[in-house]
């Protein structure tokens, strides 16, 4: 039995004829950058968040970068976040010259655990980038509470959790800035990389806007240093067709993952653990379990592809040695990284691949 860790090739079967005419009619235009497309997406991306502005770009990781250079985040400055994520959230800190300042995560939820959040807040704080992990929401109500205590912005990297909901509103909807990736493994993807940033501030949207596009205020007139930013219009065009079949494609990704957690319930592994006050969209469906090694070699003979997101911790990468963190830091980060596992997922996983994955995981590691 064949099975894809991801079936893009399923979905793009299911939407080929209204991706195919999108995308016909943008070379026939020959309006590749901006335009028609880009803004009809932004307005349905906007409405299907409850956002006043979605602003599309050139990737998940520039949308955070954009935030950062959006809240004058510069040399010096600190931005609090997660040491269990994929680099590109503490990268484009790096990259600014502000130092990130890691708090470990909730063990449940693998999301960071805001009770440890106060404690490294210092004057030099600028902004808190909680990573909504997997497909779930972090707990963004209660990083609100605290950073609005002491001032300071509240970034969600929701590069995961584009269409999951956190107490009945979007994510990407929660915060002072929210960012997406529509890197084509994502729920909603793209046939290339591509990214989106929300808010509901009139004049971070305006300064986006111009930082994306080298920072111009108008043509060759450029009011901030900016970055090549934008989101190709075909790329648009494409994502707006997904966009169409999005809710129905995260109903199924729910039942897919709630039959994984009810067939593997008897299993020696930990599935996910989603709180009663969210969903999540099963970016990944991710399991923990002990000899995590020895089980991927086992799923493989059987042609099972799996992922590990993610193995190392960033607070131990060399990436960020000068950081200064050590083993032993962020014992629940390291505990997880050395533990978690992907399984295969996508709303064009069928009944019958999904039961061969499950017994053979029962088989495996029952």
């Amino acid at each position: 039995m064949k099975i894809n860790f991801i079936d893009l090739q399923a979905q793009y079967q299911e939407y080929s004829q209204e991706i195919d005419k999108e995308i016909k009619e943008v070379c026939t235009s020959a309006q590749f950058i901006g335009g028609a497309k880009l803004q009809n997406f932004e307005k349905n991306l906007a409405e299907f968040t409850g956002v006043s502005h979605a602003i599309g770009c050139s990737s998940g990781t520039d949308a955070l970068l954009l935030s950062l250079m959006a809240l004058d985040i510069k040399t010096g400055d600190e931005v609090i976040t997660t040491p269990f994520t994929f680099i590109a959230t503490a990268e484009v800190i790096a990259f600014l010259g502000a130092k990130a300042v890691f708090v470990d995560i909730d063990e449940q939820t693998y999301n960071i655990d805001p009770t440890k959040i106060e404690a490294v807040i210092t004057d030099k704080t600028k902004a808190i980038m909680p990573v909504s992990l997997y497909g779930q929401c972090a707990d963004m109500e209660a990083i609100n509470t605290i950073a609005q205590k002491h001032d300071i912005a509240v970034i969600e990297d929701a590069c995961q959790s584009f269409g999951a909901e956190y107490k009945g509103k979007k994510s990407c909807n929660l915060s002072t800035i929210g960012c997406t990736s529509f890197f084509p493994s994502k729920p909603l993807g793209a046939y290339g990389d591509g990214g989106a940033i929300f808010t509901n501030d009139d004049a971070l949207a305006e300064k986006i806007r111009m930082l994306l596009n080298h920072g111009q205020n108008e043509r060759y007139r450029h009011k901030y240093i900016g970055i090549n930013g934008r989101l190709d219009a075909i790329q648009a065009a494409i994502l707006n067709v997904k966009l169409k079949h999005f809710e129905k494609e995260l109903a199924t990704r729910q039942k897919i993952g709630q039959a994984y957690s009810d067939g593997l319930f008897t299993c020696k592994l930990i599935t996910p653990y989603v709180k009663a006050d969210r969903t999540s969209v099963y970016a990944q469906y991710s399991v923990r379990l002990k000899e995590r090694e020895s089980v991927v070699k086992a799923l493989g003979e059987k042609g099972i592809p799996t992922a590990v997101h993610y193995p190392m911790p960033l607070h131990l990468q060399e990436a960020f040695s000068e950081l200064g963190y050590k083993k032993g830091d962020f014992p629940l980060s390291e505990k997880v990284s050395k533990e978690i596992m992907s399984l295969p997922m996508s709303p064009y996983l069928t009944q019958e691949q999904q039961e061969y994955i499950i017994n053979a995981l029962k088989e495996i590691h029952a």
